[in-house]
């Protein structure tokens, strides 16, 4: 790729240095016109050097706006994250009023998801509750920017779909947490992330297993009528866990 971009600034610098301003903007725009059917193609290696050369040998031209956010998509292709992460803040930063601030939030999120669904953790069945969520929490507060920002934008239907999952996501890992402070005996912070996912993340899954973490740190704390309280709450919004629980709770009683 680096051989394919020096070859693009050799040939733009030639046009630039020794042509007129039309030569200079025919070439310009042929070369974008290899870019985007690079990107197109699905070559988006290719495409990334032609867009970075245009981008730096032309960053004023009518043309370096769209450039900058086809770079955005196009390091997203290529699975390059960190760098579409990048061009979408700068993006975001040099350009706060352009209409298509919606689409460079939206990506910036795309890419900090990208690391919470890959086929890696598929292929070898890694439980993403185990791993802490700092990419599933930037990529929700992307997303929340958009909404919050641009919530009639064409990509706020796919952003708010995917914060439910991340929040899903976010909600899992605290319980996660929570079990591994019961399983130290650390009963009163076990508590403590239960209930944070209670305030926090309403109506998520998780929330039934921060619930049945509740009931048991109470019980190990020696706060039988608060557990018993919880369990009722569990019982109201998810009676086929209540019955375990209940049973679990009256063995630990009785002994």
């Amino acid at each position: 790729m680096l051989a394919l971009a020096a070859s693009c600034m050799l040939t733009l610098s030639g046009c630039f240095g020794g042509k007129n301003d039309r030569d200079a903007q025919t070439s310009l725009d042929e070369i974008y016109a290899r870019a985007t059917k690079s990107l197109e193609n699905g070559n988006f290696r290719n495409a990334i050097a032609y867009y970075e050369a245009l981008e730096a040998r032309y960053p004023f031209s009518n043309q370096a706006k769209q450039t900058q956010l086809q770079l955005i998509y196009a390091y997203y292709r290529n699975g390059d994250d960190e760098l579409a992460i990048d061009a979408a803040e700068q993006f975001e930063r040099e350009n706060p009023t352009h209409p298509r601030v919606d689409y460079a939030l939206y990506m910036k999120g795309l890419a900090q998801f990208a690391g919470e669904r890959n086929a890696f953790h598929k292929l070898f069945r890694v439980d993403l509750a185990k791993r802490p969520p700092v990419n599933a929490r930037e990529a929700f507060s992307a997303f929340s920017q958009l909404l919050k920002r641009y919530p009639d934008s064409i990509y706020a239907p796919d952003a708010r779909q995917r914060m439910i999952f991340l929040r899903n996501r976010l909600a899992k890992h605290e319980v996660h947490v929570a079990q591994y402070y019961m399983r130290r005996d650390a009963y009163a912070a076990a508590l403590n992330r239960a209930k944070y996912v209670m305030e926090t993340y309403d109506q998520a899954p998780a929330v039934a297993d921060a619930l049945e973490t509740m009931v048991e740190a109470y019980q190990r704390l020696g706060m039988q009528d608060l557990a018993a309280d919880t369990l009722t709450v569990l019982d109201t919004n998810y009676p086929d866990r209540a019955e375990k629980v209940e049973k679990k709770r009256k063995r630990f009683l009785f002994f």
